[in-house]
């Protein structure tokens, strides 16, 4: 007897082939982010593969993860929206998503990691600034 599966199924099959083709790493915001901190000559990894969830952006000398959210995907509290054709799946799926990134959150925090989640709606520049706020905290040993 198999296991019943909580993903609930696409709409058709021309949904499931565009989700598998969406970015997952290297998106626009997430660029913007990475140039700013570059430019600021802040030096990280990007999906760190031996981290859960690999991060976007990894400060592997003061255990800072980093996540570039898309608002749609992550159900932004600002810019998050339900489709409203086959809502009950989109419902279920972007519930799994939250889900999945508290569970990554919390077992980087169980590492002894900082987690920071940037919107995409952000600026690059004050997103940095917030990264880099948490960065300076972590090497100067002042632990928020």
């Amino acid at each position: 007897m198999g296991r019943k599966s909580t993903v609930p199924a696409p709409l058709d099959a021309a949904t499931s082939a565009r989700l598998a083709r969406q970015a997952r790493a290297a998106t626009k915001p997430e660029l913007a982010l990475r140039r700013e901190l570059h430019r600021r000559g802040l030096r990280f990894r990007v999906n760190h593969p031996a981290l859960p969830g690999r991060p976007d952006i990894a400060f592997t000398r003061v255990k800072i993860a980093v996540f570039v959210d898309g608002c749609f995907w992550h159900s932004c509290p600002m810019h998050g929206t339900l489709p409203r054709n086959n809502r009950d799946w989109w419902q279920a799926k972007l519930d799994r998503n939250v889900a999945r990134d508290r569970a990554k959150d919390s077992a980087l925090d169980d590492l002894g990691w900082t987690v920071l989640h940037v919107w995409e709606h952000e600026a690059a520049p004050a997103a940095a600034d917030r990264v880099e706020q948490a960065w300076r905290e972590r090497t100067c040993g002042i632990m928020p």
